[in-house]
């Protein structure tokens, strides 16, 4: 039996205008037509949880209290009262299996950040908008998506809200503590809430085993980390104010025939190619050089997976019996790692893009082994409780260049989230993290063509560049194309 609790219908409040925090506050029906709160909920989970703290892993405590976004688009549901019993029903059942997401975060006794699993529940929205979903402008986020089809989470881990629109279709927004899951582990959340909703098993259970990413014993000292990570004293007091320039997010389609070109443009020959991420970073890289802003460098980061790298983990670190085989592609939580490069500016707008690619490659290969995650846990360790922050995400000086973060999505199972009523007709990550380094995700298309939809959150200088010297790659996404 699944719980449900503390049901109200609500008026919806005024919605802030995405972007920058301190954006001024206008009524939500100016920005998505007829947009409203029809009735809130709480969704525990469906079997009992016993109270217990969770602490987070020490990669887990390198993300600040930032939340992620993501949303599926919906042409056709069933009827309104049974997607909602579904939805509700199933994400009741996955929270069994996935019992942090209903809890809260709170502080240990060093004033770091744990999971208190209490069941507490989800907050669950359920609200409308008088528009069909062709007419909704999706290559604009900013005015369509944030806080009105994502939700802003209040409390909690995970808030979902479900808005039904004039055609019959359903957009199902979640937005998750990011210090609790990174991309990997959302994706498969949301791939097994979907099974469930189908009465299918799980293909994946989590594993919420911290000790799978305990520090060594010495830890390891090893300035290298010291490049990638700062504590948060030693950053200059003018950091954790507003940005003076908001970034603004837009959504793209990049057609795969372009994807192969900049492969192709990228790479020495056929016997050495280069990955596609590894290509398109390098493209974007060279794309912003182009900005006359004053600065003479500029910064390139990728996010980089660490459970490929940490696949088996030794049963001695973990005091388990030989016959318990774990594996890190059930762990649960953040395996992160940002590498960055930096550049100076008028030479990379005159290298060719092969070159581009292998200045990204050499500071991405390094961060690609199991050592590099091992020596990330000890200096994290080494460090504590202090809080730290990836490197590329703070401006240490004024005349500091711009840095932009590619994070690979092409794991993101946008064509696994049937929840019986059919596949998304679009899905995308939204992250407007509010702060000035850009943020750049490619997803796979909905039309399983090779086709990506690249979620970007970048500065407007950024952005113009995107549209006019990167305009052959990056289209505007459109109604038209995702055949609405």
């Amino acid at each position: 039996m699944w719980v449900c609790r503390h049901s109200s219908v609500v008026t919806p409040p005024p919605q802030k205008v995405a972007g920058h925090p301190a954006s001024r506050f206008l009524p939500c029906s100016t920005l998505l037509r007829g947009f409203g709160v029809k009735k809130r909920d709480n969704i525990a989970a469906a079997l009992p949880v016993q109270e217990h703290r969770l602490p987070m892993s020490n990669l887990d405590l390198l993300l600040p209290p930032l939340d992620v976004g993501v949303f599926f688009c919906y042409k056709n549901s069933l009827p309104l009262d049974e997607s909602l019993n579904i939805l509700k029903k199933s994400l009741a059942e996955a929270l069994g299996p996935f019992y942090p997401l209903a809890g809260e975060i709170v502080q240990n006794n060093l004033a770091e950040p744990e999971l208190h699993c209490n069941n507490r529940g989800v907050d669950f929205i359920h609200a409308h908008a008088d528009v069909e979903l062709k007419n909704i402008d999706l290559y604009h986020p900013d005015e369509s998506v944030e806080r009105k089809l994502v939700p802003r989470k209040k409390q909690g881990v995970l808030t979902v809200q479900v808005t039904e629109l004039r055609c019959g279709g359903l957009i199902i927004g979640c937005s998750f503590d990011h210090r609790v899951a990174d991309a990997y582990s959302i994706n498969v959340f949301l791939a097994a809430w979907a099974e469930i909703a189908q009465s299918k098993s799980i293909s994946s259970l989590p594993s919420f085993r911290r000790p799978m990413l305990n520090a060594r014993h010495p830890p390891v000292v090893n300035t290298f980390y010291d490049k990638l990570y700062l504590p948060l004293s030693s950053l200059p007091p003018q950091w954790s104010c507003l940005p003076t320039n908001p970034l603004r997010s837009r959504i793209y389609y990049v057609e795969a025939k372009d994807i192969s070109h900049l492969q192709s443009k990228s790479s020495f020959n056929e016997n050495a190619k280069r990955s596609k991420l590894v290509s398109f970073t390098a493209f974007l890289w060279k794309l912003i050089a182009e900005c006359e802003d004053g600065f003479n460098t500029c910064k390139m980061g990728v996010v980089v997976d660490g459970r490929g790298r940490m696949d088996r983990i030794s049963f001695d670190k973990l005091s388990l019996p030989n016959n318990m085989s774990l594996s890190m592609q059930n762990y649960f939580g953040n395996v992160l790692s940002i590498p960055f490069g930096e550049a100076n500016s008028s030479e990379l707008k005159e290298m060719p893009l092969n070159l581009v690619a292998e200045m990204v490659y050499e500071f991405v290969s390094p961060a690609m082994t199991e050592e590099h995650f091992l020596g990330l846990i000890d200096w994290v360790e080494l460090h504590r409780p202090e809080p730290a922050v990836a490197n590329i995400y703070a401006k240490m000086d004024e005349n500091d260049g711009e840095a932009i973060v590619v994070s690979s999505g092409q794991r993101f199972p946008v064509n696994s989230i049937d929840f019986g009523w059919g596949k998304p007709h679009f899905g995308s990550y939204h992250f407007p993290w509010g702060g000035e380094t850009g943020y750049v995700m490619p997803m796979p298309s909905t039309k399983k063509n090779g086709d990506w939809i690249v979620y970007m959150n970048l500065l407007q200088k950024h952005l113009d560049l995107v549209e006019t010297k990167g305009r052959n790659v990056f289209k505007p996404l459109t109604p038209s194309y995702l055949n609405l």
